[in-house]
């Protein structure tokens, strides 16, 4: 995902462009081990599906240990934006994220069924 008109994106932090010396917004596209808030799970959404260096797939774990893909979590986000500030254990409270590299087989994201590669 590219920055807004008027700003840039360096080490996951935004800045306004012509402003090289404190950002807009830290934490606005990276990619976070442990999900916490809201906004973590924004950056790393922000952050895209694969990692870097690598280009392996990103997952996303649930509190209850369900694996959801990259894009069932934009498509559920306002589940799981909502389970996350509730602090809910209804499957959809994202906690972590683990990445394709980690792993001998590719998992299923258990909301679609399919490999969280595709």
């Amino acid at each position: 995902m590219s920055a807004p008109a008027g700003f840039y994106t360096f080490e996951g932090s935004l800045y306004r462009e012509g402003n090289y010396s404190s950002p807009f917004r830290t934490n606005y596209d990276r990619h976070c081990r442990t999900i916490s808030t809201v906004a973590d799970l924004k950056s790393t959404i922000r952050a895209g599906k694969y990692s870097w260096p690598g280009g392996y797939a990103i997952y996303f774990i649930t509190s209850d240990g369900a694996t959801l893909s990259h894009d069932t979590v934009r498509k559920e986000f306002r589940r799981v934006a909502d389970s996350i500030r509730s602090k809910a254990n209804d499957g959809w409270r994202v906690v972590g994220i683990g990445c394709t590299c980690d792993d001998d087989e590719t998992p299923i994201c258990d909301h679609s069924g399919i490999p969280v590669d595709d």
